[in-house]
């Protein structure tokens, strides 16, 4: 079952709270810290992460299982771990990107 996590918008602009992921060349908000569940991400240019991703708003939905999310479809980004308790994934579904969260 999917639950809605968050909406991740891509975005030149920097925002207040940014965090930094030096893996994916990316800023990143939190967005447990926007009511409306935003998560901005600015790229720089030497990020390796999908055009799709960098280019477009996704969806991001948490599941129970990752590896069964991934079953079939059209995967942008491997699942890898963030954190000992947090998989992420990426696929391209409807034309954007989904981000899959698994939590622990």
């Amino acid at each position: 079952m999917r639950t809605l996590h968050h909406i991740g918008i891509p975005t030149s602009v920097k925002q207040a709270n940014e965090g930094y992921n030096a893996d994916m060349r990316l800023f990143i908000t939190d967005p447990a810290d926007s009511i409306n569940k935003i998560e901005f991400l600015r790229f720089e240019k030497e990020s390796t992460m999908p055009e799709l991703i960098k280019s477009t708003t996704h969806i991001a939905y948490q599941v129970d299982s990752i590896a069964k999310e991934l079953e079939g479809k059209i995967i942008l980004f491997p699942a890898t771990k963030m954190s000992d308790s947090m998989t992420i994934a990426f696929i391209e579904e409807d034309g954007i990107a989904i981000e899959l969260i698994e939590i622990v």
